[in-house]
């Protein structure tokens, strides 16, 4: 059942499960933002005290010192507890997106280019955990901030109060301007990435091909293609940063000085606004440091949750790829009782093909319950194609696939293996043990059942030789090529299907090894339903159907 996932949706999730966590932000948040606020006037009471000749108090400037400290420690607060709440994103985020991996149909699995994959599990996550770390709180405690400090600002010099006013709308202009550019290299920089990584993976897979047809230097030249264009992307990223800080200092500078003469300017009427006195004038120097350094954080912050919302919208795009079904109506029933006259195995008038390519057209046949059947046909008939549509990884455009009267892609995933095991051309390891290769981590196969399957395939001896049995760590060299199709078919047999599906799994033997494998198969395949592929007619088991080219 597909799931109406939404990284807003999430987000939201994560606050109210975090509830404490959360609260604890913006109280280190709001605690901050007033703090900061405090010092500037002790010291500037401070100050007056001592340009008029007043004995300064120590509990004056312990109170400064104290909420200097305090300021720190809230900023320190903040910046942890953000960073507890991204890690809690992310790691919602990133199980999330394998979960939805897992249920893409196989047409979509298949359109993912690896690099672009990768991305989103990496980048763009991430860019949704400085959406909180250092993007939308952080803007929101910086706004605060500034408007903050303009109404103390506003009872202490409301010349500079107009002053500020004026110039804030343009540093906002500027920083708009210059961030809507660094965005765009950003995602400009982001797709090159994406491709540089899918090419290096892309060329580790094909490097016989590649070897074999000198074409190294045209995979050289397609990496720096790849690399040249995000580093132009970052250059462009790079050089409005560079500019950007010192436009900003510049005006901190300039605001200041301007401040100080207006103040001490003769003029009644300039002083009626800009007048103050020592204490006032420092605090004053120290509020417009504290209000430019966050309009400079703004800029960085806009950037933050611009580049996060690019993240989010191409994590939403991946929730939203068509996901397998499943039919809760259907229950399998038939496939747990007794022989029944239907076939196990029917092909109803199936057309199928891939994006504009038909490979099967009306194709009609069945397969009753415990025969053995092979088909057979020329490279690119669909032969492959119909193992996938009995697997349910795809769904027939036309027509019906069906298993004991059930649709395949309506079976539910915890019955498939019960049902079918599947065997390719080559043996796909996965990380751990002998055991867990011949299980895959399922543990309602027991070790006796393990064993047995390894013993049906003639293997369990080989495995008992090595230095821990089946707790032996698997490695690549740990087994001949024969014997890996052997831990293949003992894979398959492992949890008792009902039926065989085998694909060319002879194709890449000797003659002697594959007598070795067609010998263990044949003690696995015994009252079992089978369906196999193979151009060898040495390998092929019982009625044979002729698949015919589109």
């Amino acid at each position: 059942m597909k799931r109406n996932l939404r990284v807003k949706t999430m987000i939201l999730d994560t606050i109210k499960m975090q509830k404490g966590l959360f609260a604890a932000i913006l109280f280190a948040v709001t605690g901050a933002i007033i703090s900061a606020l405090l010092p500037p006037l002790v010291l500037a009471r401070i100050i007056d005290g001592i340009t008029a000749g007043d004995e300064v108090s120590a509990s004056f400037l312990l109170l400064y010192f104290l909420l200097l400290a305090l300021t720190g420690f809230l900023e320190a607060a903040r910046e942890g507890l953000l960073t507890v709440f991204g890690q809690k994103m992310t790691h919602a985020l990133r199980s999330s997106l394998m979960e939805k991996f897992g249920r893409l149909t196989s047409d979509n699995v298949n359109r993912q280019e690896p690099g672009m994959l990768v991305s989103r599990f990496v980048g763009d996550v991430d860019t949704v955990e400085n959406l909180f770390t250092s993007g939308i709180v952080s803007m929101f405690a910086d706004a605060c901030k500034i408007i903050s400090i303009l109404a103390v600002i506003w009872f202490r010099n409301r010349g500079l109060t107009f002053v500020l006013l004026v110039l804030l709308p343009f540093l906002f202009w500027f920083t708009r301007h210059v961030q809507k550019n660094m965005l765009s290299a950003q995602i400009e920089n982001r797709r090159a990435v994406g491709r540089a990584s899918g090419h290096v993976p892309e060329t580790l897979h094909n490097i016989r091909t590649i070897h074999c047809l000198k074409k190294e230097a045209y995979m050289e030249e397609q990496y720096d293609i790849y690399i040249g264009r995000s580093y132009q992307a970052m250059e462009r990223t790079n050089f409005y940063d560079a500019i950007y800080s010192p436009v900003i200092l510049t005006l901190n500078a300039a605001v200041v000085a301007v401040v100080m003469l207006l103040s001490a300017s003769g003029n009644k009427n300039v002083l009626m606004l800009f007048g103050m006195s020592a204490g006032t004038a420092v605090a004053v120097i120290n509020y417009i440091s504290q209000i430019f350094t966050p309009v400079e954080s703004l800029g960085m912050e806009i950037q933050t949750i611009q580049s996060a919302i690019a993240g989010i919208h191409r994590i939403n795009e991946f929730f939203a790829l068509e996901e397998r079904t499943e039919n809760p109506a259907w229950q399998m029933k038939q496939v747990d009782t007794d022989r029944t006259p239907i076939p196990f195995v029917e092909f109803k008038d199936v057309t199928f093909g891939y994006d504009e390519h038909t490979v099967l057209q009306h194709l009609s046949f069945s397969v009753m319950d415990g025969e053995q059947v092979t088909l057979a046909g020329r490279t690119g008939a669909g032969k492959s194609t119909i193992l996938r549509l009995l697997l349910g990884l795809y769904e027939p455009q036309s027509g019906a696939v069906l298993i004991h009267g059930v649709p395949a892609v309506a079976i539910a995933d915890e019955k498939r293996r019960r049902l079918f095991g599947y065997v390719e051309q080559s043996f796909h390891m996965v990380p751990g043990t002998v055991r867990d290769q011949i299980t895959l981590y399922d543990t309602t196969i027991s070790d006796e059942a393990a064993q047995m399957a390894a013993r049906l395939t003639g293997l369990d001896e080989a495995i008992r030789e090595l230095e821990k049995g089946y707790d032996t760590i698997c490695t690549p060299e740990l087994f001949s090529q024969g014997q890996w199709q052997l831990l293949s078919i003992a894979r398959a047999a492992a949890a008792n299907p009902r039926m065989l599906l085998l694909d060319e799994i002879t194709a890449n033997l000797d003659a002697k090894t594959e007598a070795v494998v067609l010998d263990a198969l044949e003690r696995v395949a015994n009252h079992r339903t089978v369906i196999s592929i193979s151009h060898r007619t040495s390998a092929r088991l019982g009625r044979v159907i002729q698949i015919e080219a589109n």
